[in-house]
């Protein structure tokens, strides 16, 4: 079933099988040496080493066994892969009790030999993979296999983006099928409207994870359904639809049929929504329970990550459309297909409520986290309304800041240093990121291997222009002036993401006379590499995408200005070390996080953005720049006016520091801001970090919190949906009476009569509420919300279930500001994650 699976290879080359397929060495130099020897125009074209190990001649081979640089190569990575595969990671050291964890995303950006990725959401899905394969975290990945994946681009003569949509041959790919126990191919059955959707399994390993890939294109089906996983981001939105179908409820029954039990669902995003929906289903077959009390249950194990930074950004699908295929699935589990519909649904257009799985994912998930602290925040706001009552900032999202796996995006350069600062054996792959020793390495050191990395990317920059423009069909003098574009010496910008509207990816180009004379600058000269990929239908992000290209294109800059077409994660692995300064300008607050910025600082390279997304908490003007004032703006005029400072900064500060020499030609100050960059950032903003929260605040708490409700026979979870029936049907009998507030010494002394209806006093607290003193402001940590639990004393003689409930407070601010409520209370219960009810005396 696999074509190098059983390849015989002559001694000494036995491990490249393993090699080729292992896909958490997709890291610069780590393996390179070992596919260019074998075949280095294929790997310069295609980084599959796959595909190269498919294709390199028996004789090839033979003369490749002979080579000692080449046999050493293997050994080193050998013995590193046996390490990391046989030793205790941290997650193990540390006693984590998590048995198993499934990742659900719609891509995954791993290498560019698996091209089933397109953006940012996908490259942050392959970090978490790799790192939980280094930490030795449980985690198996779930997503889709597309035959066509993501556009990849090219420029016209024009400087247009034209999109080409290159056909995935699995049999050219690093997978391998999944198999049966009988050695069978391993398909996956489910339900589609009048019909069965059939779907094959594919594994892609990580060394200690796997990745899990389903694709639809199987004979079984019709050719409408094999088309199902045909693209990324399908056009159309019944396809869209069906394919999260087939992510959530085609992932989970794939699980499942492997023997494999998550304890913990985590989803990447609200795609993967309807796993909610079949676990608990799965669940009910299991314990023989009703649906409330299956998602009692599975919920307590399901943790949502959003990264939309508004409602604009979540899926959204016509209730109608999603009705034909909710019928089948409410029939299953026992509940109307409006039900099910209703758990999806929420007002956020004008005139309408479509199906939101984001919203799915909110309600069938208790732990929910944006995806860097200022994003959190946005997060509150977006589901506010799903939470009537609650302050926003109580509503139930939290947030992990993402981070980057360094081994991926730092340069052999980089990792030479931090081996130096840290001293590590430099046999040892694994670096400990976190130590602080890389800020005593002098500025020498610092600023030649800064220079390496400068020079490593220009002679990239030269060999991918020339390259483009030679099979754009320029003529040979201009390949022949690619070779010789950018200076090794000179301050370098990169400059590239996403060409969407929010992101601004034009902006460094509002004023291109300003800019060029920046660029041209005799005495302090400039030199900036772009590159950038818009949606096939985004019309606006295609203009600043041929603004761009066009920029690039100018005679008289030519030589200082390079835009590298179809932005991938080669491009990225050269581009993000060798940059000087990495410039990022969203409009504040629409970057969830934005990682591109990390990616520079293993290596030395300084940030210039606005204070969103990461840099919104990362920033000190210590490790970089920053533009804007920590507010969000509408005034018509704010984009020049933060144009205008961006062009100030770069001449006033950024540029003179980088040329301020001292006696020994180095820019001291600039070194400084490396250093202090370097220490200070990258433990923070690594995927290592971010993992480690992910394991202590989610996974570990989600998977004890999923087995008390499941014990005994799911009793707990029993009880709790119990619980939640009787507070749905009595909260209206619950009222507040009188309210009585003292002075003594230099405390408030409060005491509240409650009528509690029929609800049960063991089913709430009476609450002392108080919003926090002073609000965030320029990143400063605000003052606590007061919460404190009331104490309940005897009944009031007379009433029925009516209590006087009491609490002390410092009279350091006025009696005005606190204010009883009531809320649900049950010791393993989420609140108000899983039930919202609140009354408030006023």
């Amino acid at each position: 079933m696999n074509p190098i699976s059983d390849m015989k290879l002559p001694p000494g080359l036995e491990s490249l099988v393993d090699l080729a397929l292992d896909l958490r060495w997709t890291v610069r130099e780590t393996t390179d040496k070992v596919w260019e020897l074998l075949d280095a125009d294929a790997w310069e074209k295609t980084k599959n080493p796959y595909l190269i190990l498919q294709n390199v001649s028996r004789s090839r081979l033979e003369e490749m066994a002979l080579d000692e640089s080449l046999q050493e190569e293997i050994r080193w990575w050998k013995e590193q892969r046996h390490r990391l595969l046989n030793e205790p990671g941290w997650f193990e050291k540390q006693h984590y009790d998590v048995r198993s964890i499934a990742y659900f995303s719609m891509e995954f950006g791993l290498c560019e030999a698996l091209p089933i990725y397109s953006g940012g959401l996908g490259i942050l899905a392959g970090d978490h993979l790799k790192t939980a394969s280094d930490l030795g975290v449980p985690i198996a990945g779930v997503g889709l296999l597309y035959q066509q994946g993501y556009f990849r681009q090219i420029l016209g003569r024009d400087g247009m983006q034209i999109e080409a949509f290159p056909f995935n041959d699995p049999a050219t790919l690093p997978l391998e099928p999944v198999l049966k126990e009988d050695g069978g191919r391993l398909r996956i059955k489910i339900s589609l409207p009048g019909r069965p959707l059939y779907l094959r399994v594919w594994k892609a390993n990580v060394c200690r994870v796997n990745l899990y890939l389903l694709d639809s294109n199987e004979p079984l089906n019709s050719p409408w359904d094999r088309g199902i996983t045909a693209n990324l981001y399908a056009p159309g939105e019944e396809l869209r639809l069906i394919q999260e179908i087939v992510l959530g409820i085609g992932g989970w029954q794939a699980l499942k049929a492997m023997g494999i039990e998550p304890e913990v669902c985590h989803l990447n995003e609200g795609h993967a929504a309807f796993v909610v929906l079949v676990r608990a289903y799965s669940f009910m077959q299991e314990f023989g329970c009703s649906l409330q009390e299956a998602l009692w249950a599975t919920r307590a194990g399901n943790i949502f990550t959003v990264h939309t930074p508004g409602t604009g950004g979540f899926d959204l699908f016509n209730p109608e459309l999603v009705r034909k295929y909710a019928n089948y699935y409410a029939d299953q589990i026992g509940m109307h297909y409006m039900d099910l519909i209703a758990m999806g649904k929420g007002i956020w257009e004008e005139g309408g409520e479509p199906f939101a799985p984001a919203l799915l994912a909110l309600k069938g998930c208790n732990f929910v986290n944006g995806v860097s602290r200022l994003h959190g925040q946005v997060c509150k706001r977006i589901f506010q309304s799903h939470y009537p009552r609650w302050p926003e900032r109580e509503v139930p999202v939290g947030y992990v800041t993402n981070g980057v796996h360094i081994p991926t995006w730092d340069s052999p350069a980089s990792q030479r240093l931090w081996i130096k600062g840290c001293k590590i054996d430099s046999g040892n792959y694994y670096l400990d990121y976190t130590e602080e020793k890389i800020s005593k390495l002098c500025d020498e050191d610092i600023w030649r291997f800064r220079a390496e990395g400068r020079r490593d990317l220009v002679e990239y920059v030269r060999k991918r222009h020339a390259r483009q423009l030679q099979e754009r069909g320029a003529s040979p003098q201009a390949v022949k002036a690619a070779k010789h574009v950018l200076n090794p010496d000179i301050l370098t910008i990169g400059f590239a993401r996403r060409a969407t509207a929010y992101k601004r990816t034009n902006f460094l180009l509002k004023d291109e006379a300003r800019l060029i004379r920046i660029l041209t600058n005799q005495e302090r000269p400039v030199q900036l590499v772009m590159a950038s990929k818009a949606h096939p239908g985004d019309t606006f992000g295609k203009a600043m995408v041929k603004q761009m290209a066009n920029f690039a294109m100018r005679p008289d800059i030519s030589d200082k200005v390079v835009f590298l077409e179809d932005y991938d994660i080669d491009l990225s692995q050269h581009l993000q070390p060798g940059v000087d300064l990495w410039i990022n300008t969203p409009r504040r607050p629409n970057e969830a996080c934005g990682t591109s910025g990390m990616k520079v600082l293993a290596s030395g390279g300084l940030n210039l953005s606005t204070l969103d997304g990461w840099w919104d908490e990362a920033y000190d003007m210590q490790v970089g720049w920053s533009i804007g004032d920590y507010q969000e703006h509408s005034e018509s005029d704010w984009d020049d006016r933060e144009a205008e400072l961006l062009y100030r900064m770069l001449e006033e500060q950024v540029i003179p520091m980088f040329y301020d020499r001292n006696e020994k030609g180095i820019p001291a100050a600039w070194v400084a801001r490396v250093r202090a960059s370097m220490a200070g950032l990258t433990p923070r903003y690594s995927s290592s970090r971010m993992m480690r929260e992910y394991v202590q605040n989610a996974y570990q708490p989600a998977a004890e919190s999923y087995r008390r409700r499941k014990a005994d026979g799911a009793s707990l979870a029993r009880e709790l949906a119990k619980w939640q029936e009787r507070l749905d049907e009595n909260w209206k009998s619950l009222r507040f009476g009188r309210l009585i507030v003292d002075k003594e010494n230099e405390s408030w002394h409060f005491q509240v009569e409650v009528y509690l209806g029929d609800v049960s006093p063991e089913d709430v607290h009476v609450e002392l509420y108080a919003d926090p003193l002073r609000g965030t402001e320029h990143g400063e940590r605000q003052d606590e919300t007061v919460r404190i639990v009331m104490d309940r004393r005897d009944p009031i003689a007379g009433a029925v279930n009516v209590f006087w409930y009491y609490a002390n407070v410092s009279a350091n601010r006025p009696a005005e500001d606190y204010t009883p409520r009531v809320v649900p209370y049950h010791p393993e219960a989420f609140v108000p994650k899983e039930v919202a009810h609140i009354l408030w005396l006023r």
